[in-house]
């Protein structure tokens, strides 16, 4: 059964686009590489665009839609092939962790409703240990940021925080004419792979984010200015930074740095 024999109006609170481009979705699948031994969950599959071909490849596709009437298609479409498994639910609200998968197993991919694409990728971020990588469609703009380097206009608090946790690959854009109903954004395909160890552990991760979220809520004043709420002038001209800088200037290693001068002093007290 083809994705068009299916009637289904896409809706807006779910930031539904469905994907209906043969070339797009072959070029998805080939960046995925699915084999037979792996462990795939697909977020929001809608029609079944991808999971046909990820079922034909692999034999076995967990997916999570939040729609009930897409979920009742993809059970009539899919239901008999034995490596289909569907969980209707918000993915923001599901545990991971409840799937019968080794650590450090997990593939997760999709195509990200815009809407949730930010919130989402930081609440897998809370599974990280049993992810083998992600590959996500995502809007063009949010992919920029992923991946941005320190200098760039996109760098900010999403850029750090996943580069601390994964290496990030911007794969290919996706033009809207690839989805129905056509988006007013490009997309992009990017993937995620965990870092295994991490390049630049923190000793307290809460002590870390803090100082990114801090810094990035300021982003137009300077380091001195944005850190004088966390720290002194006398711990801050330890950190051996220029502190004329502004927060998309500093690399993920800087604040990791910064992070943990804070917790050294904190220790000494």
């Amino acid at each position: 059964m083809k994705v068009d024999d299916f009637s289904h109006r896409a809706r807006k609170r779910f930031g539904q686009n469905f994907l209906h481009d043969q070339h797009v979705i072959a070029r998805i699948v080939k960046a995925i590489t699915p084999r037979s031994d792996q462990f795939l969950v697909e977020i929001g599959p809608g029609q079944g665009a991808i999971t046909e071909p990820l079922l034909a490849s692999s034999g076995q596709v967990t997916t999570i839609e939040i729609d009930r009437d897409l979920a009742a298609q993809l059970r009539s479409r899919f239901d008999a092939h034995p490596g289909f498994k569907l969980i209707e639910m918000d993915v923001l609200k599901f545990d991971f962790a409840s799937l019968d998968c080794a650590a450090g197993a997990m593939r997760i991919l999709g195509n990200l409703p815009y809407n949730i694409s930010t919130p989402l990728l930081f609440h897998l971020l809370n599974y990280h240990g049993l992810i083998h990588d992600m590959v996500f469609m995502l809007q063009l703009e949010v992919v920029n940021r992923l991946a941005a380097q320190p200098g760039e206009a996109d760098y900010g608090r999403l850029s750090v925080m996943m580069q601390y946790f994964c290496k990030v690959e911007k794969l290919f854009k996706v033009p809207p004419s690839a989805f129905v109903p056509q988006p007013k954004v490009d997309s992009a395909i990017v993937k995620l792979t965990p870092w295994r160890p991490l390049p630049h552990p923190a000793r307290n991760f809460s002590t870390f984010a803090n100082v990114v979220r801090t810094a990035f809520n300021q982003r137009r004043k300077t380091i001195r200015n944005t850190l004088k709420t966390l720290m002194d002038g006398e711990l801050m001209a330890q950190l051996q930074l220029d502190l004329n800088l502004r927060p998309e200037n500093l690399s993920l290693a800087d604040y990791v740095r910064i992070a943990d001068l804070m917790d050294q002093q904190s220790e000494l007290k």
